[in-house]
């Protein structure tokens, strides 16, 4: 069992976090304040001229299959590089890449949207959650009804990644009430041109998803991603196959963090003597150090399930949840032992604690997690004791 990594994949790693810390994390004095003057963190031009330097750099479409100009690293590979990303609060990511669902497209479908969003030249977002159909992704109401050679999309969805900058959206709607999820639930490409309208829902972080809205949408049938009946497969693909990214950015920002409570403690005088020489003190970095690593491991694990072509849910489920978790508890110990300048806004902690709850309610709950992994097990999909099966 080998845990190095090769001499390819330490030098992509190292180049990876030579670029963060060069080019990206002196971007975060203006990230922040720009958020606080209630703009955008970055200006697109800004992201634009970032993402063209990670691409002279060789840093483009890290997961994208080699014939459209991705490098084709691997899941594992992809965990690694959002550690990296991980370690700042910079809204940034390298370019290159589309959604995983969106290779399922016919040709055509390919030179209008995948190739133009590998590219960058088009925007996605990802669109199945509703008003009451969250974590019940079954429930969902939009409807889609043929008309001829069209579709007309009618319905709401909610809290969507990148739906106000969109300029296209995968939406999820029910094209067969009677098949339900498996065989009645269709994924189309709409562009925004069609008709649908989106507004932000401010949140208490940085995050800001929007609301779609569908009213009357005419869809050519030729829009259809895949087959007709099924996209709750796509769209479960698609959830499935990045579960795992979201603790992997987790672990880079927690060991960022981290590594602020180390440095701090250091130079925090109390009773004459560094807090670093206390107990209580030494003990929140050693419990975070501990949970980092145990996040770190669970997450490429999941990873490498799904770079071997396994059953990667299980793995996925317990990682996120668990990075999820130790996310939340390691910024709470960093803003602690960093006292009342950790509360402030002279220091980007808040502004970490209030993006880190975020990982425990979108892309599946804590709950559902937990449901999901119990089910596994009691039903016998997964098993205890299993060591690289």
């Amino acid at each position: 069992m080998d845990f190095s990594l090769s001499p390819e994949e330490r030098q992509i790693r190292d180049t990876v976090r030579s670029f963060i810390e060069k080019e990206v994390m002196p971007l975060e004095p203006e990230v922040l304040r720009n958020e606080r003057e209630g703009r955008p963190g970055l200006d697109p031009e800004v992201l634009r001229d970032l993402r063209a330097k990670g691409r002279r750099s060789g840093l483009w479409g890290i997961n994208t299959p080699e014939e459209y100009g991705g490098a084709a690293l691997g899941a594992v590979m992809n965990a690694i590089v959002a550690m990296e990303l991980g370690r700042t609060f910079v809204p940034f990511r390298f370019g290159g890449s589309a959604d995983n669902i969106l290779f399922a497209a016919d040709e055509e479908q390919k030179r209008r949207y995948l190739i133009p969003t590998i590219e960058g030249e088009r925007q996605s977002c990802f669109a199945i959650t509703e008003p009451g159909a969250g974590s019940d992704a079954r429930n969902i109401r939009t409807r889609a009804v043929r008309d001829g050679g069209d579709w007309i999309i009618n319905g709401e969805k909610t809290f969507i990644t990148n739906g106000n900058d969109a300029d296209f959206v995968m939406v999820f709607a029910v094209t067969d009430p009677d098949k339900g999820a498996d065989g009645g639930v269709t994924c189309f490409l709409v562009d925004r041109a069609m008709g649908w309208t989106s507004e932000p829902i401010a949140t208490m972080g940085e995050w800001g998803p929007a609301a779609l809205v569908f009213q009357d949408v005419r869809v050519p049938h030729e829009n259809v991603l895949g087959e007709v009946g099924g996209g709750f497969a796509l769209a479960m693909q698609w959830i499935g196959q990045g579960r795992f990214m979201i603790p992997a950015r987790a672990v880079g920002s927690a060991e960022r963090l981290l590594q602020m409570a180390i440095d701090y403690a250091g130079i925090r005088q109390s009773m004459g003597r560094p807090i670093a020489d206390y107990q209580a003190i030494q003990w929140m970095i050693a419990d975070s150090a501990i949970e980092i690593e145990s996040a770190k491991w669970l997450t490429l694990h999941a990873a490498w399930r799904v770079q071997q072509g396994k059953d990667a849910r299980h793995a996925s489920s317990i990682a996120k949840i668990h990075g999820a978790l130790m996310a939340n508890e390691v910024v709470d110990r960093v803003l602690q032992i960093h006292g009342g300048m950790g509360y402030t806004k002279e220091l980007p902690i808040e502004r970490w604690y209030r993006e880190l709850r975020l990982l425990r309610i979108y892309e599946g709950t804590d709950e559902i997690q937990r449901r999901t992994i119990a089910r596994n097990l009691l039903k016998g999909h997964a098993r205890l004791g299993t060591i690289g099966e």
